[in-house]
């Protein structure tokens, strides 16, 4: 180990100089450093130099003096540090500013950019989720601050249930409202970032759509009943659609919760090529997207597609099954898991003939896939079969007697656990039998293991097919994390607008993780995105006292964390600090 000085520029022009005691390591032959303390500024330490040799070496102290070392203070200060740097990389500090502005001195006296708070909002949303209320709790144990380096802190004020200062609270819903009115243009701004940074294609678009309830009543007339993908039935909820290019989100859509996922494809398609400019694009979707109106529609204007059709509602796609020849199947390249086990499970791909020229089918039949099936199937049907049973010795001690009571109860058994799929029964001179079904049962052994998808695509090679297709997980990944890790469900809002915005942050705070896991991936560290923000919470702002003064420094980072900080590119930790004026704000 040696000790090494830097100059950092500070936000008031200033230059500091700091010591760092640092150690030469190897990695794959290279020889790199890694910084194991960071002392603080030098000037800062010159003065506490003797006081330093004294405790190092042991001698007695000088009379009447304190070398003793108290801790004041400690925030949590890495996760905040790490997404500032992501912030900055992806460019929202100047995309931001540029649409927000600044709110006017009688909003905010201490005119606090928007862009600041909308960091704010953003940080809590992939750190400590939370309502606005409890943001304000989050401010008092992080160090959360401006990028003047003033500390965000909370104001407390009793007033009924709320507690939280209403000056402070109605700052926070401002940030929303302008941000949500400026919504369209900081998602195209983004676009043009990312297409910059990452070169990206934009043909291949990946769509799929989620729901997210409501506790209580939400918007009228927004908030609507419908399909719920959260098992929450009772409450009322609204319908995102989330787009996806090259695994990045650039777009999405918000609407009321009684929407149908076919009547969004082609707004979600038409907005891409008015808004992003995109010429054409090969949609991507999955079985709940797919009508005969959107394929032509996409069609009509000159878009491709990729998508999966519907097994049990599709009355081709029984027929495609009967033509797969088992001598044509080309195996699909294992994932990572695959590649793990002894005995990988296969996952092959055959075209079959449609007799249709401007369409093409695949069909996929997966061998992990047809294990879980098969493994529902028996247990559906065994269940339905002890049901069925029931039913059989109510009859036969004549409990049941009308056919239309028998007919009822038979009904109930079937619909119980889908056993339609597998049985039929019947009713002869007053006895009950049932068997598997001649027509049915067949056909869901077909369907088992297999999927179909459709493209329009004449020059694409299957394997490209199957591959694009399973990338729709990605997109299900990303609703995951906006649902789970940015808690955006539930939602308490009652306001239409807020709803939309408070999506709008879960989606911004959705594309810093995405840029999070994409720099932990390129210095191939094993850590995925939650994890790295875990492990960086070791790294703490320490306020402390030496002597008659007061010292503020940041606590050395665990082995992870250096991990996390050397992938996001960070070399100096400290927070910015702030010149002249208040060094804290609401």
């Amino acid at each position: 180990m040696y000790v090494r000085t830097v100059k950092v520029p500070s936000s008031n022009g200033s230059v500091n100089e700091y010591v760092r005691i640092v150690e030469a390591y190897r990695h794959d032959g290279k020889v790199k450093q890694r910084v194991v303390a960071d002392l603080g500024r030098k000037d800062l330490l010159q003065e506490l130099l003797p006081k330093l040799e004294r405790v190092l070496r042991g001698t007695p102290a000088v009379a009447g003096e304190d070398v003793d070392v108290d801790i004041l203070q400690t925030w949590t200060w890495g996760p905040v540090l790490v997404l500032r740097t992501l912030f900055d990389q992806l460019g929202l500090w100047q995309i931001l500013d540029e649409h927000l502005g600044r709110p006017r001195p009688r909003e905010d006296a201490a005119q606090v950019p928007y862009a600041d708070r909308v960091f704010v909002l953003l940080a809590n949303r992939l750190t400590r989720p939370s309502s606005e209320h409890g943001l304000a709790r989050w401010l008092e144990t992080d160090f959360v601050c401006d990028r003047l380096g003033r500390r965000f802190l909370p104001r407390w004020h009793r007033h009924g249930r709320v507690r939280v200062y209403a000056q402070q609270l109605q700052a926070w819903y401002r940030t929303l409202d302008r941000l949500i009115a400026v919504k369209s243009q900081i998602e195209v701004a983004l676009f043009g970032r990312l297409r910059d940074l990452f070169s990206l294609q934009p043909d291949l678009v990946l769509y799929d759509i989620t729901s997210t309830y409501f506790e209580g009543s939400g918007p009228e007339g927004f908030a609507k009943h419908g399909y719920s993908r959260d098992g929450k039935a009772q409450n009322v909820q609204v319908v995102v659609g989330l787009v996806m290019v090259a695994g990045w989100p650039i777009a999405h859509h918000v609407w009321p919760g009684n929407t149908l996922d076919v009547t969004t494809v082609s707004e979600a398609v038409r907005d891409l090529t008015e808004r992003f400019a995109i010429r054409r694009v090969i949609f991507v979707g999955d079985r709940g997207m797919v009508s005969e109106e959107n394929l032509d529609e996409l069609r009509r204007n000159g878009h491709g597609y990729l998508v999966g059709l519907r097994r049990r509602r599709n009355a081709q796609v029984d027929t495609w099954l009967q033509q797969v020849d088992e001598t044509k199947w080309q195996d699909c390249p294992g994932g990572i898991n695959a590649r793990e086990r002894q005995q990988p499970l296969r996952t092959r791909v055959q075209e079959v003939a449609t007799g249709d020229e401007q369409q093409r089918v695949f069909v996929i039949d997966s061998e992990e896939r047809r294990q879980y099936e098969q493994g529902k199937r028996q247990q559906a049907m065994e269940r339905t079969r002890e049901r069925l049973e029931q039913v059989q010795k109510r009859v036969a001690r004549a409990a049941l007697r009308e056919p239309a009571e028998i007919g009822a109860a038979a009904e109930r058994a079937l619909r119980a656990h889908h056993g339609y799929r597998y049985y039929t029964w019947e009713l002869c001179n007053g006895s009950f039998s049932f068997r598997e079904d001649p027509r049915r049962f067949p056909q869901e052994q077909r369907l088992e293991g297999r999927y179909v998808i459709a493209t329009s695509e004449k020059e694409l090679a299957m394997l490209d097919a199957v591959a694009w297709y399973k990338d729709l997980i990605e997109v299900e990944h990303s609703f995951r994390s906006m649902k789970d890790v940015l808690a955006l469900r539930p939602i308490y809002h009652r306001v239409e607008p807020r709803v939309k915005a408070h999506i709008f942050v879960a989606f911004l705070a959705l594309l810093l993780q995405r840029l999070l896991a994409k720099r932990l991936q390129e210095a191939e560290t094993d850590l995925s995105a939650p994890h790295a923000l875990q492990a960086v919470e070791t790294i703490r702002l320490v306020q402390f006292k030496v002597g008659n003064q007061k010292r503020q420094g940041v606590s050395t980072a665990s082995a992870q964390a250096r991990q996390v900080l050397q992938a996001v590119g960070i070399t100096e930790t400290k927070p910015p600090v702030p010149g002249e004026g208040p060094r804290e704000v609401m």
